[in-house]
């Protein structure tokens, strides 16, 4: 019979221990798990803090870069706006010089015709004006020639009357002469 209790009395033995050790664990483990579930609670919750502190810096340093990207973004569009306004202030007047330049060198074109029109007209001018002053010479000589030709034409036709009258009053003795005679 010692065996038959053997049987029961080790399992009850090992039922008592076991109920022990459980009612030891157990009374300690509503208060350990309640601790480990703040320590959870805790920690999510300083993980969310630095979450949320690391978000809130994040969106600074978002804010702040945006609004550097922004401040770098209009001077980069001011000096594109700049240069741009600058370009086409160099290309404007590049034109401007240009016509300019052809507008100018037109006039020289149209002044030296002018000026070898005008010398045309001055050189026909001087030989008009020596053609005159020849002519005029020519015809001081021609009045003076004139002059002497009609004294000469004049000594002449006297000498001729004279030679008239010689004749005519030769005639008019020998008529005489003759009517006498």
């Amino acid at each position: 019979m010692k065996k038959k209790y053997a049987y029961f009395l080790a399992p009850l033995v090992g039922l008592i221990i076991f109920s022990a050790i459980y009612w030891n664990f157990s009374k300690g483990l509503a208060a350990r798990e309640a601790q480990r579930v703040a320590k959870e609670k805790q920690k999510k919750e300083d993980k969310l803090r630095a979450q949320a502190k690391a978000n809130e810096q994040a969106i600074r340093e978002a804010l702040a870069s945006q609004e550097k990207r922004k401040a770098e973004r209009a001077a980069k569009e001011a000096k594109d706006k700049k240069d741009h306004d600058d370009r086409a202030n160099a290309v404007e007047a590049q034109g401007k010089a240009e016509r300019d330049q052809r507008k100018l060198t037109e006039q020289v074109k149209n002044l030296e015709k002018d000026i070898q029109t005008e010398k045309d007209a001055i050189t026909k001018l001087q030989s008009d004006k020596k053609k005159a002053s020849d002519e005029q010479a020519f015809l001081a000589v021609y009045v003076k020639q004139a002059e002497e030709n009609a004294r000469n034409l004049s000594q002449v036709l006297d000498k001729i009357a004279a030679a008239d009258a010689a004749r005519a009053a030769a005639d008019a003795a020998a008529a005489a002469a003759k009517k006498n005679s």
